[in-house]
C-alpha cells in the first residue's frame, strides 16, 4: 500500500518541514507548480536520488498530474528508507482546491 494523503489534509501554508516533490515533465512544471516545490521528473529520480536525500526533509509529499507518476515515486522512495506520501489527485486536485500555484511560462497557472 502506497502512503497517500488527500488534498484536505495537507496543510496550508505547506510547513517548512515538509517538502514538496514534483515528479512531472519539464512543461507540465513550467505551465503550474507549488511554490518551492523541488522538481525531479519521475525517470530522473533514481540518477538524482542524490539532490533529493540533500534536501535532509522530515517528510516529502510527492505530486505529479493525478496521482499515478507520484505513487511510483513515493514506492520508490519509501523502498530506499524515506518517508514520502502520494498526494492523491495530484496537481489536478491542488488546483481544484484553489491552492496556490506559480508558473514559469509568463501565463497564469494551468495544470496541464
Amino acid at each position: 500500500m502506497i502512503p497517500s494523503v488527500e488534498i484536505d489534509a495537507v496543510p496550508d501554508p505547506i510547513p517548512a518541514d515538509l517538502v514538496v516533490l514534483d515528479v512531472r515533465e519539464d512543461d507540465e512544471w513550467a505551465a503550474a507548480h507549488i511554490e518551492g516545490a523541488v522538481h525531479i521528473p519521475l525517470m530522473e529520480l533514481p540518477a538524482r536520488l542524490g539532490e533529493f536525500v540533500e534536501l535532509e526533509a522530515d517528510q516529502t509529499l510527492v505530486v505529479c498530474k493525478a496521482g499515478g507518476r507520484s505513487a511510483r515515486a513515493v514506492a520508490y522512495l519509501t523502498q530506499q528508507g524515506y518517508d514520502a506520501v502520494n498526494l492523491v489527485d495530484g496537481m489536478m486536485g491542488w488546483e481544484r482546491a484553489g491552492r496556490p500555484m506559480v508558473a514559469d511560462t509568463g501565463q497564469p497557472p494551468q495544470v496541464i
